[in-house]
Parts: C-alpha cells; structure tokens; sequence
C-alpha cells in the first residue's frame, strides 16, 4: 500500500488530522491498536476551548456538540467558602467554551471519517515506522496478533499515538529535548446519578484539597477530588467519595450537593511533559505524543487540535503548492501555543491544590494570588484569555531558549 500520509493513532489528533486531509485532497491511512467500539466507549471528560468548537463546526463535525454541548460562559474559582464566577465573554469579547466529552468528539469524527471512506485500519498490531529520514518512509504493522506483517509506504508519517506508543519512543531514541514534571498528587475521577450541582464548573480549593464539580448531563455530573498519586481506590467508599465533595465544596450557604449512585470511579496521576523535539525525518508528533498537561487548565484535547491545525496547514501547503516551508516550522508555531498552555497549567494547579510540604507562609502566598486574580481585572482577563483558548501565532519566531 501507499498513501501520503500515515496517521498512527485514532484519537483526537489523528482523527481530525485525517478529515482535515480528506478536506484537501490529500490522501491518509490511520493505524490504530484499538477497536472502534474501545475508542467511543472510553469515558473522558472535555472542555473545548472556543477555537476547537468553531474548527468542529467549520469542517463539518459540529452538529451534535451544537445540540447536545453545554456552553458555558464562566467558571467559578473558590477558596475556602469564597466562591467567584469568572465572565468569560466580558473579558474576552465574547469567547465562551463548551462542556463535551472527548469520547463524544472521537464517535463525531468517526462517523464522519467512515462516511467519507477513510482507511481506518482497527486492532493492528506491532506498528513500527522506517526509514524516517529518507524520501521513502515506510511502516510495517501485523492486521491483529499473529498475522503476516504488512507495509504502507508513504510520504510523510504523524505520530498521533500518545506518550506510550511507538513514536514518541522512536524520537526519543537520541538527541531529544523532553521536559517533565510528575506531581504528588492524582484525580480521583467519578461519574455520579445526580442532579447538576453548578450551573458551569466550579475548581475548588480547600484544606484537605481540590474538587472539581464538572456536569455530563441533566442527570449524570462528573466530580474530582484531590488525592495522593499512589492512593488506593479501594480504599475510597461511595461515603468517603460524597463527604470529601461535599466538604471541599461548601461555600457556607446551607446547600450541599445531592449525593446518589456513583456508577464509576479511578485515580489518574498528574503530570507535565513536552517533547520539544517534534519532528524528526519525515515523522512528525501531534497532541499526547508530544505533551501533557495536568487537566486542571482543560488544554489536552485542545493543545491536539491545534497542533492538529498546524500540521495540516503545513501538509496543504506542500501538496498544493509544493513548498515545505511551513512544515518544516511545525515544531517551532506549535511550541509556542503548547509552552503557553503548560505555563497555564501550572498556574492552575498550583493555585488551586493544596500541598501539605508548603509552609504557612506558601500557604498565605497560594491564598493571596487568588484573591489578587478574583479581585484584579487584567488578572482575569488573562485567565479568561487563556482558559478559552490563546491564538496559534503563526508568524512568530520562537524565543532563543525554546529554539
């Protein structure tokens, strides 16, 4: 077989990579290890920034979030029993996001992928890349364990495969610039029966830790609790999950959240990562296989998407009119946006989690910067700003320590 392009990896990245192609003529081919019905049945939360929600909806796979996304125009910081909302269009010109699973968005581009006859290729397995740095790449994968190994050559190969799949570990083989950040603290993820608890997200900070109250739908919510990385759910009852909620989110007003049925619950760790080295040959990385962000700020699947953006610009331009000019400063427009969300990130989670290896004086320090941001109009803003989504800035050069 041969295409122009093979997409590792049917997430997010991979997936609009390919509609985006399809969308310029450009043929693709994905790879990916696990079935359809694994990828629209993996449950994950999403907040789509306001650039995501417009992409969806210009290319064709925005229908549903239009009828079934919840727009938020705000979200509410608390400290203590100190709650604020902030505006989101006031301070950025009418900028809102959208409450929407990334599940939701993997069966809506999906479905359109196979409408449009994409080559999706399910379930494959021992998936490796070749020859990265000729004219020829070429990729080698088995249909399902066991079967005769296959080969598609191409012209270009994306790496959309997250932090464990064979390309990240192909470009981080040697001369790799990658940056970490492992937390000591993880989410403790539940999917409750139960009315909404806030009309848009509330990110809470209390002494024992942070709490997110997250909706799904009118009688599903999605809640977090701060806890430790190695914690045991086991060890997390219904009881304890419902009397941490509802003591870290407590604003003093007499109302608590209505408890019910919790139907699933994990504990996924916290980490910040970039792989700066984004191209290597003719193998480029897009979305997870590139970095992570902790989830406090919502730019995951965002960070994808534009990456995603770029990427595709890049490819358009040398198919359509033969100049690699762009591709060849993928890395360098895509950093930009990824250093300026993972600094976001940081902020967030540092602002909004409780470390017990702070001293009283950190602790004063952490209490005193919410109350500047709540208080203070340019700080707002800057949040606002970035918690919708900052432009990709396609023409600026990067600053000498990130080039």
């Amino acid at each position: 077989m041969h295409t122009n392009v093979v997409i590792i990896g049917a997430g997010p990245a991979g997936l609009m990579l390919s509609h985006l192609l399809s969308q310029n003529g450009i043929d693709s081919i994905i790879l990916e290890k696990r079935s359809r019905k694994e990828i629209e049945e993996t449950v994950r939360a999403g907040v789509l920034e306001q650039g995501t929600v417009d992409l969806l909806k210009e290319t064709g796979v925005g229908t549903r979030i239009e009828h079934e996304g919840f727009e938020h125009e705000g979200i509410y910081l608390q400290f203590g029993q100190k709650r604020e909302r902030i505006d989101f269009p006031s301070l950025t010109g009418g900028k809102k996001v959208v409450v929407y699973p990334q599940h939701e968005v993997l069966k809506d581009l999906l479905k359109a992928r196979i409408e449009d006859g994409a080559a999706i290729h399910f379930e494959v397995d021992e998936v490796k890349t070749h020859a990265i740095h000729s004219n020829e790449p070429y990729v080698t994968y088995t249909p399902e364990k066991g079967a005769s190994e296959e080969t598609i050559t191409c012209d270009y190969i994306a790496g959309c495969d997250g932090f464990h799949g064979p390309c990240r570990e192909t470009v981080t083989e040697s001369d790799c610039s990658e940056y970490e950040k492992l937390y000591d603290y993880g989410w403790l993820g539940v999917l409750a029966e139960t009315e909404v608890a806030s009309d848009e997200l509330v990110y809470a900070n209390h002494e024992n830790g942070f709490a997110l109250l997250s909706t799904r739908t009118p009688t599903l919510q999605r809640f977090y609790l701060q806890v430790d990385r190695k914690d045991d759910i086991n060890l997390w009852s219904d009881d304890r999950i419902w009397t941490e909620l509802k003591k870290r989110s407590d604003i003093g007003d007499g109302k608590e959240l209505k408890d019910g049925p919790i139907v699933s619950k994990n504990i996924v760790s916290m980490r910040s990562y970039v792989c700066e080295t984004m191209r290597k040959g003719n193998l480029f990385l897009a979305g997870d296989a590139a970095h992570i962000v902790p989830p406090t700020g919502a730019k995951g699947l965002n960070l994808a998407i534009s990456d995603i953006q770029i990427l595709a610009e890049g490819l358009k331009e040398r198919y359509h009119n033969g100049s690699e000019n762009l591709l060849d400063r993928y890395e360098e427009i895509a950093l930009q946006r990824i250093w300026k969300a993972q600094r976001f990130s940081s902020f967030m989670t540092t602002l909004l989690h409780t470390d017990v290896k702070k001293t009283k004086f950190e602790r004063k320090i952490q209490e005193s910067e919410f109350h500047y941001l709540v208080s203070s109009e340019a700080a707002k803003r800057s949040l606002a700003e970035n918690y919708t989504g900052l432009p990709i800035e396609w023409g600026r050069a990067l600053a000498p320590q990130y080039s």
